[in-house]
């Protein structure tokens, strides 16, 4: 686990560490972040990148700060800054308003996302000065809270957290235009993905080839959320050559282990157990 600091991109982020590594090994990241954001990046390393599918869409979250009064065209301070007419919404507002965007919620993309309409990437035409209908898309907020505000600053920091895929400028854009103002984004901090917080991350700088192998954590905590099925060690073959077993009787995904190891994800289909990523060589 990274925690990336600001102005870099997650993929140079993930470069360094590959460099580390050694020659061809596999290595991906399970959610980008922008170069204005900072925090948790989850690595998978090698067979554990056959991983990516179960941690990408946890759950995450966000500690970030708002200029309020002010527009951006990014919703970020990168983007260019105009002012909102119009008072600035104090504390007791923004608390009242915050329950309209907790929960079930739709949110339209921004134009700056790495999502394709037609073929393109939303950023791509943003960057050509085009912009195009974007489908809102349900998200759902668990949490958004208002930690602090600054009358003097015009500032106002929350904590968030929400299901993968949401947008937290788009978010933070959205609540304050309700409120009759705007905002945009200064910092964004990720904190948490699925049980796995950016307190256990190793910071982006102090990486090194020394500490990179005592930086990796074992697989089965990166799943520590599925179900977990242990089976006999005279059983660990079969599993490594993922062959099919009688059905365990879990509902979804679940952990396959034995002796602490984690060996594969299964998923009971009818009454045979199969197969969906095998982690151990056969």
């Amino acid at each position: 686990m990274l925690d990336k600091p600001t102005g870099l991109t997650s993929a140079r982020a993930l470069s360094k560490v590959k460099r580390l590594l050694p020659k061809g090994t596999r290595i991906g990241h399970t959610g980008t972040l922008d170069p204005l954001a900072s925090g948790l990046l989850v690595l998978l390393i090698g067979r554990a990148t056959r991983l990516a599918r179960y941690v990408t869409p946890l759950d995450k979250s966000y500690t970030t700060t708002a200029r309020v009064g002010v527009v951006s065209t990014t919703l970020d301070a990168e983007g260019e800054l105009s002012p909102v007419e119009g008072p600035i919404p104090d504390e007791v507002a923004i608390r009242a308003e915050l329950p309209n965007f907790t929960g079930n919620i739709l949110q339209t993309p921004p134009m700056t996302s790495a999502l394709k309409v037609g073929g393109k990437r939303l950023y791509d035409l943003h960057r050509r000065g085009i912009e195009v209908e974007r489908e809102a898309r349900p998200v759902e907020i668990h949490t958004l809270d208002l930690v602090s505000t600054d009358p003097a600053e015009r500032t106002a920091t929350f904590e968030v957290s929400c299901s993968s895929g949401t947008y937290v400028r788009s978010l933070i854009s959205d609540l304050f235009h309700a409120l009759g103002s705007g905002a945009y984004l200064t910092t964004l901090r990720r904190t948490r993905v699925g049980d796995l917080p950016v307190s256990h991350a190793i910071p982006h700088d102090d990486l090194t080839d020394d500490n990179i192998n005592n930086r990796i954590i074992q697989n089965d905590a990166v799943l520590g959320r599925l179900p977990r099925v242990e089976v006999p060690e005279e059983a660990r073959g079969a599993v490594c050559n993922g062959r099919k077993f009688p059905a365990f009787g879990v509902e979804g995904s679940y952990r396959v282990v034995a002796g602490g190891e984690l060996l594969a994800v299964y998923r009971d289909e009818g009454d045979l157990a199969r197969a969906e990523v095998v982690l151990c060589a056969p």
